[in-house]
């Protein structure tokens, strides 16, 4: 064979590799026409409802607290409807308090009895107003043990408009007789909280 011969079936033989080569797809390019490369996704935050407490709900509780060997039963209402407990409403709050006295006659007075409110709205703690109290006019102090019993009402002024519920500490100061017959007094503190929801506009 020539050189000539040679040289142009050497070419022939190059023409036919690159005419080859052309019909694949360059690895650069696979993902372009293949499967596509997975993405992570990013799930969507889902908005959260805060739910406000509300222990007047049903329009009154009970509460059974102890102080010692003093167990004071203690009913909370309103007469004013919860849809009414607006923030800028006078807010009535009503409660009747018993004690009993386990192993003993000896009497039971309360010498004082005090509210403290917080105030909350939007996760943070508003201006509250000023504490509320009824210290007893008589010594040593108002006589409930069962089956007398002490009622007050307290009115909550308006507050923050921007609040959503009150979380109202609720203190008795009892003085429990030594002996039945006995003048001194042994001062025992029973404490409770009763948190209410502020109805919206």
């Amino acid at each position: 064979m020539s050189i000539r011969r040679m040289a142009t079936a050497a070419a022939a033989s190059i023409a036919v590799v690159l005419s080859l080569a052309a019909c694949g797809t360059p690895p650069w390019e696979a993902n372009a026409t293949g499967t596509p490369t997975p993405t992570a996704t990013v799930p969507t935050p889902q908005a959260t409802v805060d739910t406000v407490v509300n222990e007047l709900a049903t329009g009154s509780t009970e509460r059974v607290l102890t102080a010692g060997n003093i167990t004071l039963t203690v009913d909370y209402w309103s007469t004013l409807s919860m849809d009414q407990w607006t923030a800028d409403a006078n807010k009535p709050l009503s409660f009747s308090a018993v004690a009993e006295l386990k192993g003993g006659d000896n009497r039971v007075y309360l010498s004082k009895v005090s509210v403290v409110t917080a105030v909350r709205g939007d996760g943070v703690q508003l201006t509250s107003p000023d504490p509320l109290a009824d210290s007893a006019n008589v010594a040593p102090g108002y006589f409930i043990s069962s089956p007398y019993s002490y009622s007050q009402s307290f009115v909550l002024p308006p507050i923050d408009p921007a609040a959503e519920s009150v979380q109202l500490t609720i203190t008795y100061e009892l003085l429990l007789q030594t002996t039945p017959t006995s003048t001194e007094y042994a001062k025992q503190t029973a404490t409770d909280t009763l948190t209410i929801a502020i109805a919206q506009p």
